[in-house]
């Protein structure tokens, strides 16, 4: 028993060690604008004063102004959301750091600055020679929920080793832009922009691989750790990404079962100890074996842009007991109206069990309405069993997700503001449900039908056996 203790004891600081290791950023910069004091915020993060610091421009003071929020819930963050520097007119950062790429993350808080009206303010914001943002409105853009947000970016820096950050107002007489807080962390070379190597990037509705280079920026969406619960920005990988839970997102009743276990990820050159944290990997959410898996799909819903292509990754990583072998839970991966992977096994793929594997697709989103103007649109994600090769097990399984928008053909990222409802901003782009919903419904429902006639085809021969899951072999 003593032995075993020490095992455990052993497992758990190797998961430890693996958190603390696995990546080490070699730029950090935080900044707290307009406020008065270098502080930490709530977890323990070092935000430093903007104010006097060499990434403002000379005569700063002349170009912007420094106000706290007039309203100031207990429920929004302190640091660095209550105070914020205000540009009438163009102003611009300049970070001086190591060529590569690095998360970008702005942090706003809507809310009215010495008077201000936070409905007038419009502004663009660009870096890296990406338009981030475009006539973007905080005000428009904060979510139901919360008055405080994180825009997060991916941009690459290159040899001239500078960063430079512009916000510019729009032209409306009222117009002013503002910022409560810039973070800005460095990341390994290949995690996301992986040039070259994107062997694994697959081009959804093309037999191709789609290659994210240096050139590209990205905005990350969302963040997902499936099947278990949110993890801060603290107990990342080193980056301070924060991993949301994904109930909100998904689709229909299915809800799937959310197993978890504690075990040492197998992390590997292929999938670093960076690429996710260990609880991403130990939480999974699977069809289980109470449901009729073949009349059903697993699915999720996503708002996003149209007119954009998404970087969608999929994080996997087997560790039910059960399964042991090859071409035991085979699943069908769609995106929108399109196959995004026929047959994923997840053992066969990672080489075992407790190993943990990503796989990237990109997919397009077009621009659904007759005017061309972009809205919002829904993406779905959908997984069904895929039975094709007799799997032991009419199930699949999703452990974390992440998607991120690329930019267009001229750098942009910038969508349209969110609508809300009686403003007469924007009435003209308001958000519509995709067809692609509708679409991929169609097309699973009609694979259900054809895999359901295959089922009680197979069942004539074969004892369906209740394991862990519903088992296609006797």
């Amino acid at each position: 028993m003593g032995f075993l203790s020490l095992s455990h004891s052993f497992l758990y600081l190797c998961s430890f060690l693996h958190l603390i290791t696995a990546y080490n950023p070699t730029d950090i910069i935080r900044l707290d604008c307009g406020a008065t004091t270098n502080t930490n915020s709530s977890d323990d993060r070092p935000w430093n004063l903007d104010s006097g610091s060499k990434f403002m421009p000379p005569a700063s003071n002349d170009l912007s102004t420094i106000s706290t929020a007039d309203q100031q819930p207990s429920s929004v963050e302190q640091i660095p959301y209550l105070s914020a520097r205000i540009f009438p007119s163009q102003f611009t950062y300049t970070f001086p750091i190591s060529s590569g790429p690095k998360f970008l993350r702005l942090y706003f808080y809507s809310a009215n600055y010495s008077g201000r009206d936070i409905t007038k303010s419009f502004f663009t914001v660009s870096a890296a020679g990406h338009t981030l943002l475009a006539n973007f409105s905080v005000f428009l853009s904060s979510p139901a929920n919360s008055a405080s947000f994180v825009k997060e970016f991916v941009v690459h820096v290159e040899n001239s080793q500078t960063l430079q950050l512009t916000f510019t107002p729009t032209s409306s007489v009222d117009s002013y832009a503002f910022i409560n807080g810039v973070e800005i962390v460095s990341m390994p070379d290949n995690l996301y922009l992986t040039g070259l190597n994107s062997s694994n990037t697959t081009l959804v509705g093309q037999n191709s691989r789609f290659i994210i280079d240096t050139d590209m920026a990205l905005e990350t969406l969302y963040r997902l750790n499936v099947g278990g619960s949110s993890i801060d920005v603290q107990n990342d990988t080193g980056m301070f990404r924060k991993w949301d839970n994904d109930i909100q997102y998904l689709k229909g009743n299915l809800m799937g079962k959310e197993p978890y276990l504690n075990f040492t990820v197998l992390y590997n050159n292929r999938t670093p100890a960076y690429t996710a944290p260990e609880y991403v990997y130990t939480t999974q959410r699977s069809m289980g074996p109470d449901q009729n898996n073949l009349q059903f799909n697993m699915s999720w819903i996503f708002s996003v842009d149209s007119g954009f292509s998404y970087l969608v990754r999929l994080h996997f990583c087997e560790f039910i007991i059960d399964i042991d072998r090859n071409n035991q839970r085979v699943f069908t991966v769609f995106l929108g109206d399109q196959i995004a992977d026929k047959s994923v096994d997840v053992f066969r793929r990672a080489g075992g069990r407790e190993i943990p594997i990503f796989s990237d697709y990109v997919v397009s989103v077009p621009v659904g309405n007759d005017d061309g103007i972009p809205s919002k649109q829904d993406l779905y994600l959908s997984l069904f069993p895929n039975i094709d090769s007799i799997p032991s097990y009419v199930d699949a399984l999703l452990s974390g997700l992440e998607i991120m928008k690329l930019n267009k053909s001229d750098g942009s990222l910038a969508g349209p503001n969110p609508t809300v409802p009686g403003s007469p901003v924007n009435q003209n782009r308001k958000g519509s449900s995709s067809s692609l919903g509708a679409i991929v419904g169609g097309v699973v429902g009609g694979i259900a039908v054809i895999a359901i006639l295959a089922f009680l085809i197979l069942k004539r021969r074969r004892k369906v056996v209740d394991s862990p899951f519903t088992n296609l072999k006797s």
